[in-house]
């Protein structure tokens, strides 16, 4: 084992942690007032969800055996872990990796609430959440991390372009295409400042979400941190001057979330690609991203509360194909388009398409599901109006 590996996952993991906490704020700066508290409150509560899930069965469905499509039962509840060695070639022991990969169900699955916060019940909301961390992420996680299928066709993704953002995106797309759209369309940002200093805080998460993903000190951290500066950057640019020229002035959330669009496309070529095509990825980032929660959302009328999908489901679909085109052996050990391997693209697609359709159906049968053995998935129109923060949280809009 090397100590200084191990510092860095764990700190990783904790950098990881706080994402949650910090797309609680970004998400309740973005939504309504009459929902302010409750928008917040979700997140929190999935990181007690989605932590227990993953000790309990997340993780040996994930990361035991090796089959196909998913794991075995040999790590229930943790146990067979080794904290003191690694079963995986690793130099970091096996907890420390269960550690850092438990962090990921969390963001994800806080990330499907933005698309239709303040007209789910939150009984269902919490209960479906919890079927989707077993039957749609582990899978995933498996398949892509674990050895699975979608390992074994090559295609890659270096810390959850799939797994993370496509899985997430979609899934609250579907949700909300079920759900149906809001009984009051008005949506004003609450707070610019809660996007920021949750945005600051979804940034710095980042770092260790990339980085850590090398789960090693080594040149690969590097470059994987380097990559996700200078994406993010770079899509803030991007997205202020489109959002300039599309509605005559750029806002602090605009810009802010301009950063996280490029966050998520650099997520899943960060340790495979050149710093000088994570600008360019960034850049596009910047351009797609905001095209996806105006032009797209627009013309297909969907009712993404808080655009889930427009970033991260898009995003994460953008960014795991450019991995195909810009993936580098010299600098991440893959050759991709640029390096005259054509065939990456193809199974990125590949991996895309199938994540896609995954989610989407899975998605469907565990809200029927969760119907079935919970409660409706609707508030009632006069519910919604109320808002959930006079409703559970004995707060009514000032």
């Amino acid at each position: 084992m090397n100590s200084g590996d191990l510092a860095w996952v764990l700190v990783s993991a904790a950098l990881v942690w706080v994402m949650t906490p910090g797309l609680a704020l970004f998400y309740g700066g973005l939504g309504e007032r009459r929902n302010l508290l409750h928008t917040m409150f979700i997140p929190v509560m999935i990181i007690g969800i989605a932590s227990l899930v993953w000790f309990v069965v997340g993780y040996t469905l994930s990361f035991g055996g090796s089959g196909n499509v998913i794991g075995n039962f040999k790590h229930l509840f943790l146990t067979n872990v080794s904290f003191t060695h690694s079963t995986k070639g690793l130099t970091i022991p096996d907890g420390a990796f269960a550690l850092f990969q438990g962090m990921f169900p969390i963001i994800t699955a806080a990330i499907i609430t933005g698309s239709v916060i303040g007209r789910v019940r939150i009984k269902a909301l919490l209960v479906f959440i919890a079927l989707w961390l077993i039957f749609i992420y582990s899978p995933l996680a498996h398949m892509v991390w674990g050895g699975g299928f979608l390992a074994q066709l090559g295609a890659i993704d270096f810390a959850g372009g799939t797994v993370v953002h496509i899985s997430s995106g979609v899934t609250g797309l579907v949700l909300a295409l079920m759900i149906g759209h809001r009984h009051i369309d008005k949506h004003i940002p609450v707070r610019p400042s809660y996007v920021l200093i949750g945005g600051a805080l979804l940034w710095v998460g980042w770092f260790g979400f990339n980085s850590g993903s090398a789960l090693a000190a080594n040149g690969t951290a590097v470059l994987a941190l380097v990559n996700t500066w200078l994406a993010s950057a770079a899509a803030v640019l991007t997205w202020g001057l489109v959002e300039y020229k599309y509605h005559g002035r750029a806002t602090l959330s605009g810009i802010t979330s301009g950063g996280v669009a490029g966050l998520v496309a650099i997520t899943p070529a960060a340790g495979f690609v050149a710093p000088w095509a994570a600008v360019v990825m960034g850049l596009l980032a910047g351009f797609i991203g905001f095209a996806g929660i105006t032009f797209v959302k627009n013309s297909f009328g969907y009712d993404d509360t808080l655009d889930a999908f427009g970033i991260h489901g898009i995003g994460g679909a953008v960014g795991a194909i450019l991995t195909g085109v810009f993936a580098d052996k010299s600098v991440g050990g893959v050759a991709g388009l640029i390096n005259g391997d054509v065939s990456l693209v193809g199974k990125q697609l590949v991996a895309i398409l199938f994540t896609i359709v995954f989610a989407a159906i899975g998605t469907y049968v565990l809200a029927k599901i969760t119907e079935f053995i919970a409660a409706p998935l609707r508030l009632t129109a006069d519910e919604e109006a109320e808002g959930y923060d006079a409703i559970m949280h004995d707060l009514t809009v000032e």
